[in-house]
């Protein structure tokens, strides 16, 4: 009969048990890290779509397309000014490669030979500068693809009518402080400029007074 002491098995299996014993010491940790609340400037957003995707952007100098980022694209929507904007992310580092605002101009279509991809352009500020830029995008579904062009133009034809909306506002604010402005401005010269007819009384009071004066002085001579 094999001894356990010499058998390999048991003494691996015991050095082992010795190994994942607890002693009980505690080992307080050398460096104590904080919790650091991560802000991603899309807290005051409602988010629209979030959706996969692979971003494009074509390079006029190579006059080719270059791949931007994987990640998500996303449609926010501002709490207070109801502006929209597209942000996409690369999914590692999280990187902005598409950051612009949805406005009434913007038109998505349909790239060539390809209904999962679609193209636009925009003014981005992806790379902390306005630039005029030409992207491509590809989902992996013809179904997202269609949502993600739906909703941009959706938004699009929203901020056309709240810019119709604004304008029409101003320009109603305007005539109505014009008005308000004139109708000031001719009460003032009411005020200003006697009409004829009280000029006429006063000529009259000023002669009656005259004459008065003079009837007064004919008998005060007697």
């Amino acid at each position: 009969m094999a001894d356990p002491e010499n058998n390999p098995e048991h003494n691996n299996e015991e050095g082992a048990a010795n190994e994942d014993e607890d002693t009980g010491a505690q080992i307080a940790p050398i460096v104590k890290l904080e919790e650091v609340a991560v802000t991603t400037g899309e807290e005051s957003e409602d988010v629209l779509l979030d959706l996969k995707a692979k971003l494009y952007r074509f390079d006029k100098e190579g006059n080719q397309w270059k791949e931007r980022g994987v990640g998500t694209v996303k449609l926010l929507k501002h709490k207070e000014s109801g502006k929209v904007r597209l942000v996409m992310r690369q999914s590692k580092t999280l990187k902005i490669c598409a950051n612009h605002f949805v406005i009434p101009t913007t038109s998505v279509q349909e790239h060539a030979g390809n209904e999962k991809s679609c193209v636009w352009h925009a003014t981005d500020y992806s790379d902390g500068e306005l630039k005029e830029e030409l992207f491509c995008i590809r989902f992996a579904s013809i179904e997202n693809c269609k949502a993600f062009k739906e909703m941009v133009q959706e938004v699009a034809e929203s901020q056309g009518d709240k810019a119709e909306s604004k304008e029409a506002t101003s320009t109603a604010d305007l005539l109505e402080k014009l008005t308000v402005g004139e109708t000031k401005e001719e009460e003032k010269a009411k005020e200003e400029v006697p009409s004829e007819e009280k000029k006429e009384k006063e000529e009259e009071k000023k002669e009656e007074n005259k004459v008065d004066d003079q009837q007064a002085k004919s008998d005060g001579d007697k």
